[in-house]
């Protein structure tokens, strides 16, 4: 799996959670929901995800988007 598809599926996997915990918990979750797509955004703007760092660290291998 690529640095690109690790970061993808973090993302996705982090928003599945902050909606379970909006559902479930607090509805004061949404704001973990909204710092990710932020984040998101941020990352795509500026090519910086400091989540593709630390999946560098663990030796994951770079795709096209995170170098």
């Amino acid at each position: 799996m690529t640095l690109d598809r690790s970061v993808l599926l973090f993302a996705g996997f982090m928003v599945l959670v902050s909606v379970v915990l909006t559902a479930f918990l607090s509805p004061l979750f949404v704001w973990f929901t909204v710092f990710i797509g932020l984040n998101l955004i941020q990352s795509a703007v500026t090519g910086f995800c400091p989540a593709a760092m630390v999946f560098k660290t663990f030796g994951i291998k770079s795709g096209c988007a995170f170098k």
